[in-house]
């Protein structure tokens, strides 16, 4: 059994500030299990009681887990002074509090973000020692060779940093404008980390889309810019 405070759960949903939606408890606009309720701090056990809001049911969440088909020109960042970020596009109704990326993408590259207010999660994800893949695919200015291959397998040092081996194979030429494509599996997040390992093999990455984290694929379905809820199952696959 979960419990929490009623303002909490409401507030926890996008329904307002703890003030606001104590407001709405005391205009009445609020019932739980069909009764009008009167105090904000009254308990609710999340898994036995219903609760609506002008007659629409609260679902609330513990935490969330948001799959967004992220857009170029936008920074996986909670706020940022200069350009927009991936929570300025949320959907209102998917806005609550504590929300962060787990991981980044660069401003310039696409595909899928994982958004969540759950931090262990984040952590157990983006951890290398969880062995959990990322796997990108890149639009290239040349095409990939048997040395590049062999060359991402030992591990690449470039620029002071060292990198760990990933897995490289060249991808559906069609995807790329040039003709020239690659599939790049690594389990680091480090900055600009799949265009500096093609920078020190002499290629230059043109274009760089995310396509999935462990056994967790983007949906296709979603357009650039999107988000939708990952289910338990979509979350099992990631992990």
């Amino acid at each position: 059994m979960k419990s929490i405070r009623l303002d909490k759960l409401l507030a926890s949903e996008n329904l307002g500030s703890r003030k606001e939606v104590a407001k709405l408890i005391k205009a009445g606009l609020v019932t739980v299990n069909g009764e009008v309720a009167v105090k904000a701090d009254m308990k609710i056990d999340t898994a036995a009681c219903t609760v609506t809001v002008n007659g629409e049911a609260v679902e609330y969440r513990e935490h969330v887990y948001i799959m967004m088909n992220k857009p170029a020109g936008v920074v996986s960042a909670t706020e940022d002074n200069r350009d927009a970020t991936v929570l300025d596009i949320l959907p209102p109704d998917m806005l609550r509090k504590n929300l962060f990326p787990a991981g980044r993408l660069d401003k310039d590259t696409t595909g899928l973000l994982i958004i969540t207010d759950d931090g262990a999660f984040a952590h157990r994800m983006l951890s290398p020692k969880s062995h959990i893949y990322k796997i990108y695919e890149a639009a290239l200015e040349k095409p990939v060779t048997d040395e590049d291959i062999k060359a991402f397998e030992a591990g690449i040092s470039f620029g002071g940093e060292e990198y760990a081996p990933a897995k490289l194979s060249a991808g559906d030429a069609s995807k790329s404008p040039s003709g020239y494509m690659a599939v790049v599996m690594i389990r680091e997040g480090k900055f600009h980390q799949v265009k500096r390992m093609f920078e020190a093999r002499g290629n230059r990455v043109l274009a760089l889309k995310r396509a999935a984290i462990g056994g967790l694929k983007l949906d296709e379905n979603l357009a650039q810019g999107e988000s939708k809820y990952l289910t338990s199952k979509e979350l099992s696959t990631l992990l």
